[in-house]
């Protein structure tokens, strides 16, 4: 590591101390005050490089949210009064699989998880690690099979989402596009025709700590909640939400993810002396080739995500593009046009790199939530892809530019991919923790 960034390794691990909440780690103060998935992982990824034990509680702590079904939810809810609406608005209980001890949500968030318990692996002696891995790999394996099972119902290696908190993009184009057009109840409409919609911030956290106009509008904010309103009263049961759903979609993130960290279970299984379950292997060759075969227009040089009802592209741009390169599944010709697209001042190739959406694109907005802004754990994923292919050049420059990046203007949730002004939270514990793990890499 670069001595000129051991004042920023200090912060960073400041952060995380600071945000920690006993076992677990809050994304951040206030404006976070649960345990969310996909965050918990990229912390431990972190922690792992200076304090071992806590990184193993952290994923612990995730893993005592699972349900009997293997699903592991995007939340798990503080105790406490003043976290009641948020446990009442979910009613995740509802489900016969929901656990009896514990509150969290009723969908689930990018399984970022094995690369979480890898990591972790990483830093432990031989003997250690197999015990480590021993103890986590029926939970993880649980999970992945509960993904194909239940969430891949035409046995097409890709799995299909429910709700865009799921996809951890939360207000990402496709996801509003498709919500938008598959998804307004009457009463949304009459509130947004009468501007109502502004009774929405009584109930938002968001709001209430975040500057106008950089997340999710009110009236998206009503449908997603409407959203989770359909899923509880189907007590969260999938056949019952398919049956009457045309919301559902075969998210592309979510599914690149979710074949890297089927690579991670092989290297798990094989290091304590098990053999993958059948259905993972098959599910996830099948995914590898839907994903370059059926996610990929050779007309636009880009990957999208699919309607899982139509089979029909969702065709609008997003950092999603690039995601097949963190997998590692693109073919030579799809690497170069995604190296173009990162390359090109059109799309990714910013002052700060990379924006979540291509700045010459109509949804592009400089500091809104996940529709421009860059984000320290996209970035991440995206590098850490082209790392692993060899093309080191390409990894490096998007590492130093997220280290000057945090450096520069602190460990916020997100920043101005244009300018670098930092928005969204402040003290923002997956920024720090990512940053911890880039500058082990430097």
């Amino acid at each position: 590591m670069d001595d000129k960034y051991a004042t920023l390794l200090e912060t960073c691990k400041q952060v995380l101390a600071d945000n920690q909440r006993g076992n677990y780690t809050v994304p951040a103060e206030g404006l976070y005050p649960h345990q969310w998935l996909w965050d918990s992982c990229f912390i431990a990824i972190g922690l792992a490089h200076y304090d071992i034990e806590r990184a193993k509680k952290e994923i612990l702590s995730l893993l005592r949210g699972q349900w009997a079904n293997g699903m592991l939810p995007n939340m798990i809810f503080a105790d406490g009064d003043q976290n009641k609406q948020d446990r009442n608005m979910w009613q995740s209980k509802r489900s016969a699989f929901a656990p009896d001890s514990f509150y969290t949500s009723g969908i689930t968030q990018p399984p970022m998880l094995a690369e979480a318990i890898v990591s972790i692996g990483k830093k432990l002696p031989k003997e250690e690690r197999r015990q480590w891995y021993q103890t986590v790999y029926p939970a993880l394996i649980a999970y992945h099979e509960w993904l194909y099972i239940e969430r891949d119902p035409h046995e097409e290696g890709l799995v299909l989402l429910i709700h865009p908190w799921e996809c951890g993009l939360d207000n990402t184009p496709p996801w509003i596009h498709q919500l938008r057009q598959h998804h307004t109840p009457w009463w949304v409409g009459i509130v947004e025709k009468t501007h109502l919609d502004i009774v929405a911030n009584i109930f938002r956290r968001d709001t209430a700590r975040i500057p106008p106009g950089q997340r999710i509008s009110n009236i998206e904010a009503l449908l997603y909640y409407d959203v989770i309103r359909r899923l509880r009263r189907k007590r969260w049961d999938i056949d019952s939400i398919l049956s009457r759903s045309h919301f559902a979609i075969q998210d592309l993130t979510f599914n690149c993810i979710l074949l890297r960290a089927h690579d991670h279970v092989r290297t798990i299984a094989r290091s304590i002396g098990h053999e993958v379950p059948e259905l993972l292997n098959e599910r996830a060759r099948l995914g590898r080739h839907a994903i370059t075969e059926k996610l990929w227009d050779a007309f636009s040089g880009q990957f999208y995500s699919r309607n899982f009802v139509t089979h029909k592209l969702i065709k609008e741009p997003s950092i999603a593009t690039l995601m097949p390169l963190y997998a590692g599944v693109s073919n030579e010709a799809q690497t170069a046009s995604l190296l173009g697209l990162i390359k090109s001042h059109d799309n990714f190739a910013t002052a700060f790199p990379l924006p979540t959406v291509p700045v010459s694109y109509s949804w592009y907005s400089e500091l809104k939530y996940w529709q421009g802004p860059t984000w320290i754990n996209t970035n991440w994923l995206i590098a850490n892809g082209l790392e692993r292919q060899g093309l080191s050049e390409q990894s490096a420059a998007i590492y130093e530019s997220s280290i000057k990046l945090v450096a520069t203007s602190g460990c916020f949730e997100y920043f101005s991919a244009k300018t670098g002004e930092p928005a969204g939270a402040k003290n923002f514990s997956w920024s720090a923790a990512l940053i911890i793990d880039m500058l082990n890499k430097s």
